[in-house]
């Protein structure tokens, strides 16, 4: 059978854009339930690029039962071989398949902590020490979670992972500016009053070089400034479990008060992880026009255009407020007409409504701009 094309388009856009591979650096594909086509296709764009390509391939049915049967010295070990392993890479390409997400959801929520802890220090150097760039597989069961077809799910997926993400860069760069020159951040509407401040804060860019897809910018907010409400409006998933209706209240940066219309007691115990749990690692606002909905795929829908997400637990390198967890859970806020709508505002200023930017040196970044349709100026 014929390779998909698309596959050698993608392999193309994660080496030579999103890791930039070059010559003679050590590659590694993390592949979880990917077709061999598509590994294939990534292993002959580094050597063509003249890296050396290395695999690793699991599925998550595997990784269920060691996870759930393992601990102990066996996690000591295999956190001490990832980390060996990373060191000697300077650039990391994970695919991850699915063919259930709740695959995890029978692992007592300890010993996924504990899996967590573990790993910490092979993440933090993957992230931080190598070129990285994560995504998804589509799968069918990718597919129901988007209410679409399977043909219909990958026709979408790859036309939002092979996005122009060249289109990002002027928008980005004007609200990296404006969030760099920003103290007090104000969430309003819908069930959400939330103030906090990103004074002295940096912004992150994100468009296409570690995660895919891609359409963010992201900071942290000043760690003990979170004050008042937060009601998200896309569901999500953690740890195995889908979480509807999060509710959280915040004093003094840290969540006094967590509720949910499905799994709220879980909810309380994931932030309870450790004392970072209850604080806050990041702030993002998402910008992709191609994702509109949530489907439960969190690299998916904290892009969502018109979306923010805040994030309880660990922050990056990047935008670091000091906060430390062994978690790190984007839950997303839509404030689109669909979903109730909501306000934005830096500094007394609004600059979103409605899931729409009103500032003009952002339009740029509204949906309407990003696909060629131009009706802003």
């Amino acid at each position: 059978m014929a390779k998909d094309l698309r596959y050698n388009r993608l392999a193309k856009l994660l080496c030579g854009y999103s890791v930039k591979v070059s010559e003679g650096e050590n590659v590694l594909i993390d592949a979880c339930e990917i077709p061999d086509e598509m590994v294939e296709a990534l292993i002959e764009e580094v050597v063509r690029l003249g890296g050396n390509p290395f695999v690793k391939q699991s599925t998550q049915r595997v990784n269920r039962k060691i996870n759930m049967l393992s601990g102990g010295g066996r996690l000591e070990t295999a956190a001490a071989i990832e980390l060996e392993t990373i060191k000697k890479m300077q650039c990391y390409i994970a695919l991850r398949g699915s063919n259930n997400i709740f695959e995890n959801g029978d692992i007592a929520q300890e010993q996924l902590s504990k899996i967590s802890a573990a790993m910490r220090a092979p993440l933090n150097w993957r992230v931080s020490k190598t070129k990285w760039v994560v995504l998804r597989w589509p799968t069918p069961a990718m597919a129901q979670q988007a209410s679409m077809s399977t043909e219909a799910f990958e026709d979408f997926y790859f036309d939002v992972c092979a996005f122009d993400y060249s289109k990002f860069s002027k928008g980005m760069e004007a609200l990296r500016r404006l969030m760099e020159s920003t103290d007090k951040v104000e969430i309003l509407g819908n069930g959400s009053d939330l103030s906090f401040s990103i004074k002295g804060m940096p912004a992150i860019p994100c468009a296409g070089e570690m995660n895919i897809p891609d359409g963010e910018v992201f900071t942290a907010p000043v760690k003990n400034s979170v004050n008042g409400v937060i009601r998200y409006t896309a569901d999500t998933v953690y740890d195995g479990a889908s979480f509807s209706g999060i509710t959280l209240e915040f004093k003094d940066g840290k969540i006094v008060k967590a509720d949910a219309s499905s799994n709220a007691q879980k909810l309380r115990e994931i932030l309870s992880s450790d004392e970072g749990a209850s604080y806050v690692g990041e702030f993002a606002i998402g910008v992709n026009p191609l994702v509109k909905k949530p489907m439960l795929d969190i690299l998916f829908d904290e892009k969502i255009a018109g979306s923010f997400h805040f994030t309880p637990g660990q922050a990056y390198d990047e935008a670091d407020n000091d906060n430390r967890s062994k978690i790190h859970w984007d839950m997303v806020c839509i404030q689109t007409p669909e979903y109730g709508g909501g306000e934005i505002w830096f500094d007394g200023v609004l600059i979103r409504k409605d899931g729409k930017f009103v500032l003009p040196e952002l339009f740029p970044l509204n949906p309407e701009n990003l696909l060629g349709k131009n009706t802003e100026k």
